[in-house]
């Protein structure tokens, strides 16, 4: 157990750390960060572990080991000691294991840099089910980095001999806004992902499940990400996305850029979960579990021109449009250029594009 004498202390230079910063840290009105005493810009770029190294050295770490020899055993017990309405990077290092628990980010704690020994190596389980407060992992607060890790629903997985009737099992609940994930993985059989609202990214994750497993209505970009059809007893056709929203103005969205479709199960690309819904597949390589007709209208039903499913520059056995519903695939070329771009996700305020390498964290 955690002495309470190490509590103690992780209070007290918490304390420091942000009564001293109280003047320092600002965010203005498009939510970059000024006046602080380092530059997070650089947390992310897996060809150059250096900036990842400065961005451990420039925030207070927290250290979650099972074994003991860290400042805690279990993740919530360090999201706990963060205090609300953080104005500083916290960064919570979790070692490898399976912790076996539910962690929830809560609303006004921010700036949390959440990274696991790899995504092979740290996984959150949890069995939660047929509830929203039932997710693995939720995230409410707004800027998180989340890092080489793996959440994981078992109430439905692993499919073989599970008596569990299906049933909405979330393994993420995304909630706040500009959040992004690196190398994580979600895994879980119905809404495993569940991207609620805001502006999100995604680079090189893993989502597998088998019914509505990426759906929600939030803004995101997935980039360079595996989705992985589970396939379900009875020749079941499942489907990958489930995004919707009830205003037409509302920007909401999914967008799938460079992407791979896999796995052992068939499915439709998505289906409405509300009257409309938006969802793009671009430069993406559709193995030949995606059904022919692609597409499914769902609670679109009826009003099929209120839907935005799109391809494009996809490519793999699954990729041939020939047989694809009639009302997809009706935008242009150039605006769905623009809308796989980080643009579409307002990267102007809080992701910095860089040449030749993977978005990163602005200022």
């Amino acid at each position: 157990m955690v002495s309470l004498r190490c509590y103690f202390f992780i209070f007290v230079a918490l304390f420091i750390l942000f009564s001293a910063a109280g003047n320092a840290w600002r965010i203005d009105s498009v939510g970059n960060f000024r006046n602080r005493p380092y530059r997070p810009t650089n947390y992310h770029r897996p060809t150059n572990y250096r900036q990842i190294k400065q961005i451990k050295m420039s925030c207070l770490t927290m250290i979650v080991d099972q074994s003991g020899r860290g400042n805690f055993t279990r993740v919530q017990a360090a999201i706990d000691a963060v205090p609300l309405h953080n104005q500083g990077w916290v960064c919570i290092r979790v070692a490898a294991g399976v912790y076996t628990e539910q962690v929830r980010i809560p609303l006004y704690k921010n700036m949390i840099y959440l990274v696991g020994a790899g995504k092979k190596k740290t996984s959150i389980v949890s069995n939660g089910h047929e509830s929203i407060e039932a997710a693995t992992f939720s995230c409410e607060g707004d800027n998180i980095i989340v890092k080489a890790l793996t959440f994981i629903n078992s109430y439905n997985y692993p499919i073989q001999n599970n008596r569990n009737r299906i049933t909405q099992a979330v393994a993420a609940r995304i909630w706040g806004d500009k959040s992004a994930f690196f190398r994580v993985g979600f895994v879980g059989v119905q809404d495993t992902l569940w991207d609620v609202k805001g502006r999100h990214y995604f680079e090189q994750c893993t989502i597998q499940g088998a019914v509505d497993f990426i759906f929600g209505s939030g803004r995101s970009l997935y980039e360079r990400c595996t989705i992985a059809v589970v396939a379900l007893p009875g020749n079941f056709i499942g489907y990958i996305t489930a995004e919707g929203h009830d205003d037409p103005n509302e920007q909401s969205g999914f967008v799938f850029k460079d992407c791979t479709i896999t796995g052992n199960g068939k499915a439709y690309l998505g289906r409405a979960w509300r009257e409309y819904s938006r969802v793009l597949f671009y430069n993406t390589m559709m193995s030949d579990i995606v059904v022919p007709e692609g597409w499914q209208p769902w609670q679109g039903e009826g009003h099929e021109d209120w839907l935005n499913y799109d391809e494009l520059n996809c490519h793999g056995p699954g990729s041939d449009k020939s047989r694809r519903v009639s009302w997809s695939n009706r935008q242009s070329a150039p605006q769905l250029a623009s809308m796989a771009s980080l643009s579409y996700i307002d990267a102007g305020s809080w992701l910095v594009p860089t040449s030749g390498q993977p978005a990163r964290l602005r200022n």
